[in-house]
């Protein structure tokens, strides 16, 4: 059983999950820019790992580096800087990071990240933040994070911050991996995105009378990078292949993990690609409220 001590451990495994977005529709656009949406969010057992030591002094340090982005350009370090200022926190932190999850994949790392690094410095800073606290803190940081520290499969709508727990079936994901970046801004700018897709109800879709459901940005992202229009026809041979946010991985359904693993082995090396079940409570969610209650 994990203890209050581990929590002090640099040792300690904080995770940060990836998510999918099993759907993601476009229903119009805020005056300040933001996009208005709907979408359904399911997590993976597949994520990143940050560690956690705390200082007696006020410096944020991060390891690894990140390539071609400054420390406080780093959505983790604005994590912890927010919590640091926002409370006059005068303790620092070292946070490690083990990437797994492609930056630019629309799995959430980054964002995922800072939730974590939210959920483990209120814990290890001794803020007693509620959740609902947390997740408006997040959302200074970006549309995704509050999502992550919510921790449920969810029903999104606004910007995607109106979050509604659901439940879904928890099947195995194959997750493939055309190893290209994909900036988020150029698909959600582009002239050709539909952003009037008329809205569906909740119950429609958990009814299973959501036949008409697609992300919006596919058909952009496929037309701006032909390499995800490829991996995209290729694995929707054997399952029906969808984007995640706006790329660039690509996710299917199966029933197994052999049967996802059966195709797996039959992709092109030049791909990256991993298989995880979904869970309706992502790891954080089990590990960090369970504790937090004890």
């Amino acid at each position: 059983m994990t203890t209050i001590a581990q929590y002090y451990d640099p040792a300690f495994a904080w995770p940060a999950p990836a998510k999918l977005n099993l759907f993601l529709h476009i229903t119009g656009q805020r005056a300040d820019g933001y996009h208005l949406l709907q979408s359904v969010f399911q997590f993976l057992d597949y994520g990143d790992t940050l560690f956690f030591e705390t200082t007696d002094n006020k410096q944020i340090n991060i390891t690894p580096e990140i390539k071609d982005v400054s420390l406080t350009e780093n959505i983790i370090y604005q994590a912890a800087h927010q919590l640091q200022s926002q409370f006059n926190v005068a303790q620092g932190v070292n946070i490690t990071l083990e990437k797994r999850l492609p930056m630019g994949g629309g799995l959430g790392g980054g964002s995922s990240d800072a939730a974590t690094t939210l959920l483990a410095l209120n814990k290890l800073w001794n803020l007693q933040l509620s959740k609902q606290e947390l997740m408006s803190i997040g959302l200074k940081l970006g549309a995704d994070v509050p999502v992550f520290i919510f921790g449920q499969s969810a029903w999104a709508e606004g910007i995607g911050e109106q979050l509604k727990a659901i439940k879904l079936p928890e099947k195995w994901f194959l997750v493939l991996f055309p190893q290209i970046h994909i900036n988020t801004g150029t698909i959600f700018s582009s002239s050709e995105l539909t952003r009037d897709k008329v809205p569906i109800k909740i119950r429609d879709f958990l009814d299973g009378r959501h036949e008409t459901t697609e992300n919006v940005c596919q058909p952009v992202v496929e037309k701006l990078y032909p390499e995800v229009a490829e991996a995209l026809k290729w694995l929707g041979q054997f399952s029906n292949a969808r984007l995640t946010g706006t790329g660039a991985c690509i996710f299917a359904a199966f029933d197994s993990k052999q049967a996802a693993a059966t195709v797996s082995e039959k992709m092109p090396e030049k791909w990256q690609h991993f298989i995880a079940k979904a869970l309706n409570a992502s790891r954080i969610e089990q590990f960090y409220w369970g504790i937090a209650k004890r």
